[in-house]
């Protein structure tokens, strides 16, 4: 039923100890912006030059998004030297059950394809674990638009949406999952979003987390045929 699973990276599919967040707040800020935790979580899975902008338009230097950029960069980088991310538990063997069913695996991420390849690095991912990988760099605009999903349907050579899971932690994950017309709108709670928040949201489940996917594809496939 499913060829194609598209799952976010950060809060998803890895476990990186909201390093992403801490570093965004804190490059915006040494740039003027007096934006706080919440406003910060208002951009949760969304490009990062996007919600470095309108952070910084909370009373930042608006010219600065460059800089603030690579500011942010830089940050991550250290975080994840100190703290290397990790898979969330029970992810790979989600993979292998998606495997098992014939479908292919693509990660979408808000991140750069330089962070996302020093990410994928440090778990060891760099390499034939999963099919594609799409970055805010491949696509004319990232979350909410459907253009990741779509670019990794083009990069795994899957035609039909109705063939696509997608599968994320926050709304933005979920209204590009629902925008590019996938079947299987999945919101996990691994990343930290209340249940109440993502319900909120458009999407066909959510459950705790990656691990709960071959569940929700069990449920989801048509009955078995009965023979006489």
């Amino acid at each position: 039923m499913i060829d194609l699973a598209a799952l976010d990276i950060a809060g998803t599919t890895v476990e990186e100890g909201s390093a992403v967040y801490r570093a965004l707040h804190d490059a915006v800020r040494r740039h003027g912006s007096t934006a706080d935790v919440a406003d910060v979580a208002r951009w949760m899975g969304a490009d990062k030059r996007t919600a470095i902008r309108a952070l910084l338009a909370l009373g930042g230097d608006p010219s600065a998004v460059e800089p603030a950029f690579a500011d942010f960069e830089r940050l991550l980088r250290e975080a994840y030297d100190a703290t290397p991310p990790t898979a969330m538990p029970g992810v790979l063997d989600a993979f292998a059950d998606l495997r098992d069913r014939g479908a292919r695996i693509a990660l979408t991420t808000g991140f750069s394809a330089d962070v996302t390849g020093l990410l994928l690095e440090r778990l060891g991912w760099a390499d034939g674990v999963v099919d594609a990988v799409v970055t805010t760099d491949d696509v004319p605009a990232g979350r909410p638009a459907p253009y990741m999903v779509h670019r990794a349907m083009e990069r795994t050579g899957v035609t039909d949406v109705a063939r696509v899971l997608t599968v994320g932690d926050t709304v933005l994950d979920l209204e590009a999952g629902t925008n590019a017309g996938a079947r299987l709108v999945v919101g996990v709670l691994s990343g930290g979003a209340p249940r109440a928040v993502l319900e909120a949201a458009p999407h066909t489940h959510v459950v705790d987390s990656v691990a709960d996917l071959p569940s929700v594809l069990a449920g989801a496939e048509p009955p078995a045929a009965v023979t006489a």
